[in-house]
């Protein structure tokens, strides 16, 4: 077991690289009426949230807009500090010296969503490799053009004469994006954070882009951040899914389990809305309403006005992670034991077979 909200790596894996511990961060709101004088506004994007990424493993953020699984990307990039917990590379914090960064940036590199918007439209592919090879010193003796091909060979651009001197505005969307990730490759980075890669593609090279990512794990032995809203395609990549609602996590396990033994109601609630070929009707969505406001999230669960299993005790205390199989934890109250009867009736207007939904007594552990 592990304490609640460690990261839980399971003993004997891969060794972890990069490691975020109770992550938070809130933004302030500005030009908002304060609730009370004296207090400020603030979104809270992220909260408590740990996470390991070991090497050689791919791990998934999987949430719906809103779900704070950008802003967790970004803060483990230090493109934005976080309000209070620690990041962690090779087990030790990362420095906040000017020279802490630049080696952490060497060795952490991103991949935005928008293959459009993340490349410069006024320099050719050639400037967009030269510049990280110049900047992290990372260029091998001899000719740049040579690593840039090399670079381009690695993420199946070839032949590279055809792409070098081209401007992303000749390129398509998948091959822009290929681009991107030869740019993050040239810093020789360990660990590769990818937002949400192939959402801005069309669904016939998504696939492509996932394989590729794929083979960079297995060659490079990177370890990958996969941020996703399609969990299917977190199962098809991932070793490792995360499900993150409201800025919270709320289940982290092998993706196997994750996809195939929801235990959160969220993670169901993903899985039923996620396209199925084997379906034979329409999907069935026992929760409705929207995303909570980050402003004022709910009490207890953030997830309990959607959730048609909420109970009484959803509303007034957030649920610790608990573990329900080897590896696999979920941040939910119907795993938990020793529940009174108050704690456990059903809040008004919510239906569902409570009793036939609760693990037995035997299953879940707290961690």
């Amino acid at each position: 077991m592990t304490p609640h909200g460690q990261a839980g790596a399971p003993a004997g894996a891969a060794p972890v690289l990069l490691e975020a511990r109770q992550l938070t961060k809130h933004y302030h709101v500005h030009g908002r009426r304060r609730s009370r004088p004296g207090s400020r506004l603030a979104v809270h994007a992220v909260e408590r949230v740990s996470l390991a990424l070991p090497a050689d493993g791919v791990t998934a953020v999987v949430g719906e807009s809103g779900s704070g699984k950008s802003t967790l990307a970004r803060m483990l990039a230090r493109l934005v500090p976080p309000t209070s917990g620690q990041i962690l590379l090779d087990g030790r914090e990362v420095p906040a010296s000017a020279k802490g960064r630049r080696e952490y940036t060497r060795d952490v590199q991103m991949v935005l969503q928008d293959p459009f918007s993340s490349l410069n439209p006024v320099h050719d592919v050639r400037y967009h490799l030269t510049r990280p090879l110049i900047v992290h010193g990372t260029a091998p003796r001899g000719s740049l053009d040579e690593a840039i091909a090399d670079l381009l060979t690695r993420v199946a651009l070839t032949p590279p004469a055809g792409f070098i001197d081209k401007y992303p505005h000749e390129l398509s969307g998948g091959q822009r994006q290929r681009v991107a990730i030869a740019r993050a490759l040239a810093a020789r980075p360990r660990i590769l954070l990818a937002d949400e890669p192939v959402s801005m593609l069309d669904v016939s090279i998504r696939l492509g882009v996932l394989n590729l990512l794929a083979d960079l794990r297995s060659q490079n032995h990177l370890a990958i951040l996969y941020i996703t809203h399609d969990i299917a395609s977190a199962r098809y990549l991932a070793d490792t899914i995360m499900v993150m609602y409201a800025g919270q996590r709320v289940e982290y396990g092998p993706a196997a389990r994750v996809t195939d033994e929801p235990a959160h109601p969220y993670t169901s609630l993903l899985l039923n809305a996620a396209p199925d070929p084997g379906r034979a009707g329409p999907p069935v969505l026992a929760a409705r309403g929207a995303p909570p406001s980050l402003v004022s999230p709910p009490s207890g669960c953030r997830f309990h006005p959607r959730c048609p299993h909420a109970m009484a005790v959803c509303a007034e205390r957030v649920p610790p992670e608990i573990e329900v199989s080897a590896g696999h934890a979920s941040a939910c109250w119907l795993h938990a034991t020793g529940l009174t009867a108050a704690e456990s009736r059903p809040l008004a207007g919510r239906a569902g077979d409570l009793v036939s939904s609760r693990a037995a007594p035997d299953q879940g552990k707290e961690t």
